[in-house]
C-alpha cells in the first residue's frame, strides 16, 4: 500500500491509501491554511479507518508540483520525513529528486518544484519610503 499526500492548494487536504496505481481509500480535507496542523492527525485517522499502520505502508507517494508555496513544502516535507523515518520510498509527481547520503545509507529526497516565485520573497510595489 503507498500513502499519497497532496497539499499543493492551500485551501485543502488530499491523503489516500492506493493499491499500486487503484485508491482503495481517499479524503480530501478543507484547510484554510492550516495544512501543518491538520496533515498528520489526517493520516493517522486514515490509516486507522482502513485497519493499516504505518509501519504496514510500502512507499509514500506526494504531489511536489505547482500550487502554493507554503503548502506544497509541507507535504512535500512530511513526505520525506516519513520515508525517511521509515525508510520507505517516496516519489515525486514531478519527479524532482536527489539522492543524500545520511550516515550509513542513501536516501532519496524529493524536491517541490515551484510554478512562480513565492510570495515571501516576490518585490512589492511600495507606497512609502523608508527612512535610515
Amino acid at each position: 500500500m503507498i500513502l499519497y499526500i497532496n497539499t499543493a492548494q492551500n485551501n485543502f487536504i488530499e491523503i489516500g491509501i492506493k493499491n499500486k496505481s487503484k485508491f482503495v481509500a481517499r479524503k480530501k480535507i478543507k484547510s484554510n491554511r492550516t495544512q501543518a496542523e491538520k496533515l498528520l492527525p489526517a493520516i493517522e485517522k486514515l490509516l486507522k479507518a482502513n485497519k493499516l499502520k504505518l509501519s504496514g505502508l510500502g512507499g509514500i507517494a506526494v504531489e511536489n508540483n505547482g500550487g502554493s508555496f507554503t503548502s506544497l513544502r509541507i507535504g512535500v516535507v512530511t513526505a520525506n520525513a516519513l520515508g525517511y523515518a521509515l525508510n520507505l520510498p517516496v516519489s515525486g509527481s514531478g519527479g524532482k529528486a536527489k539522492i543524500v547520503k545520511t550516515g550509513q545509507r542513501n536516501f532519496k529526497v524529493i524536491e517541490p518544484i515551484y510554478d512562480k516565485e513565492p510570495e515571501i520573497t516576490a518585490k512589492k510595489d511600495r507606497a512609502y519610503r523608508v527612512c535610515g
